[in-house]
């Protein structure tokens, strides 16, 4: 195969692998689907691997053909800029699976204010507003539940958020206010 296919083959796969595992990790952060988790292990495995075939056969190529081993090597180094990438989102989706990201909507008719979330890690929202929406992120440290209390014209509420929650069960939910138990999970 002459050197202009190996750098197509290199820079498309390289390109290639970026936008599908960026499609995979963006839609997972969106909708927090654990069924995409395992799709992009199985990716990172089979794009790791086609990766490395071809970086290996780049290499070998520009030993061999000393005209264009600059742009061979430009290309591999393409292929390896990658590596960073897919750790960065290997990171990412391992914060993401270690809290819960929970919306929480005012339902009432009335201000909420001094609202706790209290489980995992304790959060606070200083007030809601009547239809008015705020995401929190709540750690996940172990087995937990997580409750909600707030106060509403001066009386103390609490409602029930998560019955149970653990390690690595991370995922995006939202809850509305209204001072009824909704226990989700």
């Amino acid at each position: 195969m002459k050197s202009e296919k190996y750098i197509r083959l290199g820079k498309g796969t390289a390109i290639i692998s970026f936008f599908i595992g960026a499609l995979i990790f963006g839609i997972y952060f969106l909708t927090s689907d654990s069924d995409l988790l395992f799709i992009g292990y199985g990716f990172i495995v089979l794009a790791g691997i086609t990766n490395l075939i071809i970086l290996i056969a780049i290499l070998a190529k520009s030993k061999t053909d000393l005209i264009n081993r600059k742009r061979l090597l430009k290309t591999s180094r393409l292929i390896l800029i990658n590596l960073p990438i897919m750790f960065l989102f290997i990171w990412f989706s391992l914060i993401l699976i270690g809290n819960m990201r929970i919306t929480f909507t005012n339902s009432t008719q009335n201000k909420l204010t001094d609202i706790k979330i209290v489980g995992c890690e304790t959060e606070h929202i200083s007030e809601l507003k009547p239809n008015e929406s705020k995401t929190v992120w709540v750690g996940i440290t172990g087995d937990c539940s997580i409750t909600l209390e707030y106060l509403e014209n001066g009386e103390q509420k609490k409602e029930m958020v998560a019955g149970y929650v653990t390690n690595g069960m991370g995922q995006k939910m939202k809850h509305k206010i209204d001072g009824e138990d909704k226990d989700i999970l």
